[in-house]
């Protein structure tokens, strides 16, 4: 059975502080890729569509270099996501600067640790966060946002309903339509 050679894909992504993909260009080629997707996307949009064609391009026993780890994933949680979907394609990742290479036994071990981590510092979030949550109810705190509306101006809209219509009630008490529907339909 003949096999396909390994093929290096490189992927550049500018950043906020240097547009400019020369370093990363030139690193990817003394690499040995074949074929470098560029995005000029900054990290602060979801949306890479660069990225998916370099991630639809690769084949199984193929190889995912970037320059830096900060080029693929904008959180911690999105670069393990992304690293999974490489290692279920069974698709290799490099890393240059951080010397991450996911075919060799200490880059998966590497990758592992760092996976477990970010599990880790979700689970804590959560922890957190439902802690926080459930001291607030037994302080008595009101959790969510503030009511838009007051019990005087609720009472008032009631009273305004018999002779004027809700968009004229929103009017005049300069509050939403939705906002008022939803407060006079509260017992």
């Amino acid at each position: 059975m003949h096999h396909r050679p390994t093929q290096k894909i490189g992927y550049a992504r500018v950043s906020t502080e240097d547009q400019n993909l020369d370093l990363q260009l030139d690193a990817l080629r003394q690499q040995g890729c074949t074929k470098v997707f560029e995005e000029k996307i900054t990290g602060t949009t979801k949306s890479r569509p660069v990225l998916n064609k370099a991630i639809k391009a690769l084949k199984p026993g193929d190889m995912l270099v970037v320059w830096k780890l900060d080029r693929l994933g904008r959180s911690l949680q999105d670069l393990i996501e992304i690293l999974k979907l490489l290692e279920s394609n069974g698709v290799g990742f490099h890393s240059i600067s951080d010397g991450i290479d996911t075919t060799s036994s200490c880059g998966r071990l590497l990758f592992h640790i760092i996976g477990a981590i970010a599990e880790f510092e979700c689970n804590q979030i959560s922890e957190r966060t439902k802690a926080g949550l459930q001291a607030a109810r037994q302080r008595g705190s009101k959790l969510g946002r503030p009511r838009s509306m007051s019990d005087e101006q609720i009472a008032l809209a009631l009273s305004l309903s018999e002779d004027l219509s809700l968009p004229n009630i929103a009017t005049r008490l300069n509050v939403g339509r939705t906002t008022l529907w939803r407060a006079m339909r509260k017992p």
